[in-house]
């Protein structure tokens, strides 16, 4: 399905924080957003994921309207956010509770992704028996599970240490891979947003725009050896000096 947003704008109150987004996200395409802090990044997946509506502009997924959450739209946030009291395998399980699918086919997606995930293992542990990384996995493989056309992710190893989100982020290039599923992540990581992405959409603050795109011409295959190469280091170098340069609000840049 294509993931299209025309003219989206977001106001709260009397403060437009988001204006004038025009985007095109062609199935199986892997997008990160990257910007300063309050350029709207967040509330652009909140928009997408129809947790709050647009206050102007349209989004359509597959040609229909967004108009509010739907398993064709998975989401995962920086914290994870499983639930304590249930197990590795029912917190997989849980939003495949609410489609219209056998308990033989519920019961396969979960050992299914649990093994993509590489947590069979852990299928009757506890949130709190597992390690962050873990638990992001878990995050992950409850997003995938219900097989949505799209997967949004919201800084998702933002809170891991460095070796574990080097881990993640080989781990997500690997289950993109194999799954074929669209994915739009936002990050404040620039070197992860050109390591993950096919293209890194740049925002600009106040309000929240994009202010640039950049292709990421990079192998298919990714290893961590990459980032050493002069081809990601001036990919990185352009994206750093484009969110700098955007940083400002059209307000302060005049002063």
């Amino acid at each position: 399905m294509t993931l299209v947003l025309r003219g989206v704008a977001k106001d709260y109150g009397v403060t437009r924080v988001l204006d004038g987004i025009d985007l095109s996200m062609e199935p199986g395409e892997f997008v990160c957003v990257v910007g300063a802090s309050g350029s709207g990044k967040s509330t652009l997946l909140s928009l997408v994921a129809g947790l709050t509506p647009a206050s102007a502009g349209s989004i359509s997924l597959g040609g229909a309207p967004v108009t509010g959450p739907g398993p064709e739209r998975g989401l995962v946030f920086q914290s994870g956010a499983l639930f304590p009291f249930l197990t590795v395998a029912e917190n997989v399980a849980f939003g495949l509770r609410l489609l219209p699918i056998s308990r033989a086919d519920r019961e396969r997606r979960v050992r299914w992704y649990l093994g993509e995930v590489g947590l069979s293992s852990l299928a009757g542990a506890l949130p709190r028996q597992l390690s962050g990384g873990q638990r992001q996995r878990v995050a992950i493989a409850r997003a995938l599970a219900c097989e949505p056309a799209v997967l949004l992710l919201d800084e998702p190893f933002g809170a891991l240490d460095v070796q574990t989100k080097e881990d993640m982020q080989l781990f997500l290039r690997e289950v993109w891979r194999d799954t074929g599923t669209t994915v739009l992540m936002v990050t404040h990581d620039v070197e992860e947003a050109v390591l993950l992405a096919q293209r890194v959409l740049v925002f600009a603050c106040g309000p929240g725009r994009v202010a640039a795109e950049v292709p990421i011409d990079l192998p298919a295959y990714r290893a961590l050896a990459v980032k050493r190469t002069s081809s990601f280091l001036g990919l990185r170098a352009t994206v750093e000096d484009l969110v700098r340069s955007h940083m400002l609000t059209p307000e302060r840049e005049k002063v």
